[in-house]
């Protein structure tokens, strides 16, 4: 039987942050709303080969030469820098989920301590839960651009636990990502899936501690 946990660690994009809007910036410039969310895979692609031979680079920069790929065959209605400036912007104008701020109240009230974990700058998860009202609710914004490495390799969670003086076990990653679930699962730490959207979890990957609709629902299981 696992310990419980006393560190909650979140992901950002997409597990905390409502990325739907991002759509619109791409209509914005003339290429198709669907784009959004190869580009957003694109991105994790990417981060993850650099990882693997053993580079690093940031999301921001790895977000931006994805783009210069895929949008001159969609003839954007401006040139490239401008249409990649300006979907590139719309990262800080995101908010969280609506079940967001409930269940990170809830976590700090039942005296779990809360972190991030990102693969983006902690810069931007700074803003977005400044944003959100619940940044006091955060002891540290953790970014794996302080490592070197990108998640799922499991330098970037045992780079958590370390900063967070735990041992892994006691850490649970929340995120909305199979493969950085089982990444997390497989360096020790136990997991929570947050499945808003009835979505098949991959059978090939380390199944989660947790399998919840909402961070609140989490907070319900855990207290």
């Amino acid at each position: 039987m696992s310990v419980a946990p006393s560190v909650v660690a979140f992901d950002v994009n997409e597990t905390m942050s409502d990325m739907s809007p991002m759509a619109s910036r791409f209509i914005d410039v003339g290429a198709p709303a669907s784009m959004a969310q190869l580009w957003f895979a694109s991105v994790l692609r990417d981060g993850f080969a650099l990882s693997v031979a053993g580079s690093a680079r940031s999301f921001s920069e790895i977000g931006e030469e994805a783009l210069r790929v895929l949008l001159p065959p969609a003839q954007p209605n401006r040139t490239v820098d401008d249409a990649v400036a300006h979907i590139m912007a719309g990262f800080a104008e995101l908010v969280v989920h609506p079940d967001i701020a409930p269940g990170v109240h809830q976590l700090q009230d039942a005296g779990l301590r809360l972190v991030t974990l990102s693969n983006g700058a902690a810069s931007v998860a700074e803003k977005l839960v400044a944003d959100a009202g619940i940044a006091d609710r955060f002891e540290q914004l953790l970014s794996v651009e302080d490592v070197g490495v990108w998640k799922p390799d499991r330098r970037a969670y045992e780079y958590a636990a370390r900063t967070c003086d735990v041992p892994l076990e006691e850490m649970l990653l929340v995120a909305v990502h199979p493969w950085d679930l089982d990444g997390a699962a497989r360096a020790g730490m136990q997991t929570a899936w947050v499945n808003r959207s009835e979505a098949h979890y991959p059978a090939v990957f380390t199944p989660p501690t947790h399998t919840v609709a909402s961070l609140e629902e989490l907070a319900d299981r855990l207290a």
